[in-house]
């Protein structure tokens, strides 16, 4: 297992990070998954026992369920804190009523309180913003979060699903008010969508911002499962959950690539989709999820993937995104000016 550095600070992540939507199971997310405490300490222990320190949350997941469940897994395997880093999310609903979601400083402040509880600890390494909230003011969001770094209940603060933009407007912020800025996005990213490259990758490249991947295998599409021929039988969390949407045409071409590589290398296409992510230079982690311990040892195993240099251009040529403006005059425009 590798360790790499998150973003522009000191704190060393696994290069896999142990992802919780599978725990707990209420409501709609069940759909997801919906493993109680001793499946829960199971997957745990051995993402702990593979190297994984980096462990990912959310209060929504299975409302507030989830991080009970991640809390007490810690506290039963007898796991030392300090050797784990910790992150989770705020800005979904998580009560009724007109201030129950959001990036207020109501909401946030209350939703701190109820995570560290939920999860039973003094403090949250990565504090991640779920999304952006169009109703309250960025400048707003981030004072609060800067609150919490400094009363040392947040030790670093993060984002998710944000655009480029609302990215670029935070971190000036942050930067001309001295206060704690965003040092990674949470985000989807995989051989069967590769949108983020067109606007976010050379952002997060430029400032220095680390980079945590949700739903490698594109909600289970990569996972070996689907083919041109057929698709699981009903079970498959596609089946019952249809998302993140793609372009099942050009994912399937990728997939029959896939197929034919992992045959040459002895390996699962799963592996191989991750593996490919793990060689992206701007990938500082990646986010697997499981419903079974099988199926976490099989991803696992992508870090000792090795892909050769034909190899990636391969996989490169078959996933790459289809020329959009102003990309494709960026490129012809700028050929002289090149590094």
């Amino acid at each position: 297992m590798k360790y790499n550095l998150l973003g522009n600070t000191g704190l060393k992540v696994s290069e896999l990070c142990l992802g919780t939507m599978t725990f707990g199971g209420q409501g709609f997310w069940t759909n997801i998954g919906s493993l109680d405490q001793k499946a829960v300490d199971e997957l745990v222990s051995r993402a702990v026992n593979a190297g994984i320190n980096f462990i990912d949350t959310a209060n929504v997941y299975s409302e507030g369920l989830s991080e009970e469940l991640t809390g007490k897994a810690i506290r039963n395997l007898g796991l030392k804190r300090d050797d784990l880093v910790i992150a989770t999310k705020v800005r979904g609903k998580m009560a009724d009523g007109p201030n129950g979601s959001g990036l207020t400083r109501k909401h946030i402040l209350h939703e701190v309180e109820a995570s560290l509880r939920r999860l039973q600890l003094d403090y949250i390494d990565l504090y991640q913003i779920h999304g952006y909230d169009e109703l309250t003011p960025l400048e707003e969001t981030i004072d609060t979060l800067d609150m919490l770094v400094k009363s040392g209940k947040v030790r670093y603060i993060g984002c998710s699903n944000l655009a480029a933009w609302h990215m670029m407007k935070a971190v000036d912020y942050s930067k001309y008010n001295r206060l704690s800025r965003f040092v990674s996005l949470q985000a989807y990213y995989t051989l069967a969508g590769r949108d983020l490259e067109r606007e976010i990758v050379p952002f997060l490249k430029d400032q220095h911002m680390g980079l945590m991947v949700w739903s490698p295998l594109a909600g289970g599409f990569l996972s070996g499962k689907y083919t041109r021929n057929g698709a699981p039988a009903e079970g498959s969390r596609r089946v019952a959950f249809e998302f993140p949407p793609i372009n099942k045409e050009r994912a399937y071409d990728v997939i029959d690539v896939l197929e034919k590589m992992a045959k040459e290398k002895g390996a699962s296409v799963a592996q191989l989709a991750l593996a490919w992510l793990l060689h992206q230079p701007v990938v500082s982690t990646v986010i697997i999820g499981a419903k079974k311990v099988e199926q976490l040892d099989d991803n696992i195993k992508s870090t000792q993937v090795v892909f050769t240099e034909a190899e990636l251009k391969t996989l490169d040529e078959v996933s790459k995104l289809p020329s959009e403006y102003p990309h494709w005059m960026l490129e012809r425009q700028g050929a002289d000016r090149k590094k």
